[in-house]
């Protein structure tokens, strides 16, 4: 983290779009970092930033409009406070990182439990994006 560095969550950083999000649950790579299922693809399409994340909390999952709107925000913001943690170097130029986070537990989560899984998904994506790399090389 650079001393001054800003923790913003700007609109530009969301996935927006149904071809974006279509290519995302389409073409992505997944894995679960509870209570999250993760989706990530390499994209493409222009962007103002290199990483861009969706939230999908179901209805299925938490009934409360309340409670799925409050597990939206401590999502959001530990993605805020940890975004910093990926390596800019793991995503060569003209390529985006398109992310989505599913939740997939029954009943609401502490804010501490939603900053390790999004930590944890940020050092799994990472690894996968290494391994990837490594393998077409």
């Amino acid at each position: 983290m650079n001393k001054g560095q800003r923790f913003t969550f700007n609109k530009e950083e969301r996935v927006t779009g149904l071809k974006r999000i279509e290519n995302l649950f389409a073409n992505g790579q997944s894995f679960i970092a509870y209570p999250f299922r993760v989706i990530f693809v390499e994209t493409d399409f222009p962007a103002s930033t290199p990483i861009s994340m969706m939230v999908s909390i179901p209805k299925k999952r938490i009934r409360s409009a309340v409670g799925r709107n409050q597990m939206k925000r401590r999502l959001r913001e530990a993605y805020r406070l940890n975004k910093h943690l990926f390596d800019p170097l793991l995503i060569p130029g003209g390529l985006h990182l398109d992310i989505a986070f599913v939740y997939v537990k029954d009943d609401l989560s502490e804010f501490t439990d939603v900053q390790k899984s999004v930590q944890k998904a940020v050092r799994n994506i990472q690894e996968r994006l290494l391994t990837d790399r490594k393998q077409k090389e």
